[in-house]
């Protein structure tokens, strides 16, 4: 199957911050892309997670501010975490190792409730400082990512 070069994944993913710390967490290594590599949670935008969510109206096919439900829901579901207003921080493009191009939307947030319960994709968590994720063996950029936000919080 050839892909189609127009349709990309897209990914939301958030920096944690709770007490000037930053949640990091640890994929399985059974992940198709960046397995055992540590990161921050998040997920796909999946149709059929928000199709059924209230549009605009009926005769207007759009939803709005999916972006932020879904991030919210990728947390939750990852690490049993409610974050407070998600802030846009960047966006990035990679190609996954089966060659699906993804475009990822990274944001931060602050903790707002809830203890770590990681979900099945998620072997071991951490609360760190932005000096201290440098050590781990992170996905490539997310620890430069978890600096810029501690430049914002600081």
């Amino acid at each position: 199957m050839e892909l189609d070069p127009r349709l990309h994944f897209v990914v939301t993913t958030a920096i944690v911050v709770r007490d000037g710390k930053f949640l990091i967490a640890k994929r399985s290594e059974s992940e198709k892309a960046f397995p055992g590599k540590w990161t921050v949670p998040g997920g796909k935008l999946v149709l059929t997670e928000y199709q059924d969510l209230p549009r605009t109206s009926d005769t207007h096919p759009q939803w709005y501010n999916v972006v932020e439900w879904a991030l919210r829901k990728e947390v939750r579901e990852e690490v049993g975490l409610e974050i407070g207003t998600p802030k846009y921080l960047c966006d990035l493009v990679f190609v996954r190792p089966d060659g699906y191009p993804v475009v990822t939307l990274s944001y931060w947030a602050e903790y707002e409730s809830g203890e770590v319960q990681l979900c099945k994709d998620l072997t071991e968590y951490a609360w760190v400082t932005a000096e201290e994720a440098k050590g781990y063996d992170m996905i490539e950029g997310i620890a430069e990512e978890i600096a810029d936000v501690a430049k914002l919080i600081a």
